[in-house]
């Protein structure tokens, strides 16, 4: 099975180049369907909010922005009720310092941007994949299996606890794939 995950900023003649008949795949929310459904802002719904028990969201970054606590700004539940994959984001520019993201009803308890990863992110978007994505899921296995697939995101961090630059999805995309998605360490 061979997954590989390149920047979506990457030209295609660059990449069919570098990958030849390779089955390149976008996975961003620019992507077409069925693939899009993997983009962290695509609306599946009802995906549970860890530490919010009874808690949906329809996207996991919606989960990701909602629960973040900003010097000026704490969370914000609207942002999981978006489906239209825009004006999800909570920027520092906006609303000054993130001190973490919250793991308690009123967001009294912060969890650091690590834990953060572990316990929100990452479960949020094994949920989806498991519970929204079977049928695309086994696609790419099969793809995999039979040519290169070359995942497109605009991130390509694999690692969870390099702190300094976001987290491809795409990468946790293989990491499930090939059985070794990242658990809380």
């Amino acid at each position: 099975m061979s997954i590989i995950v390149q920047s979506r900023r990457r030209s295609l003649s660059k990449l069919e180049q570098e990958f030849p008949g390779a089955t390149i795949i976008d996975v961003t929310s620019h992507g077409l369907n069925p693939w899009v459904k993997f983009s962290p802002f695509y609306p599946h719904g009802g995906i549970p909010v860890p530490f919010y028990r009874g808690y949906k969201s329809s996207t996991v970054e919606g989960i990701w922005q909602g629960l973040k606590v900003f010097e000026t700004a704490s969370v914000d539940f609207s942002k999981m009720q978006i489906t239209d994959m825009k004006n999800i984001k909570r920027t520092t520019r906006k609303y000054g310092k993130c001190l973490g993201h919250s793991a308690s009803g009123k967001g009294e308890k912060l969890l650091s941007y690590r834990e953060a990863r572990y316990l929100i992110y990452l479960p949020s978007y094994r949920w989806i994949l498991e519970n929204c994505l079977d049928a695309e899921v086994n696609n790419l296995k099969e793809t995999a299996v039979n040519n290169v697939a070359v995942l497109l995101d605009y991130e390509t961090n694999g690692d969870v606890n390099n702190l300094a630059k976001p987290l491809s999805h795409a990468q946790l995309i293989k990491m499930y794939i090939e059985g070794n998605y990242p658990v809380w360490q």
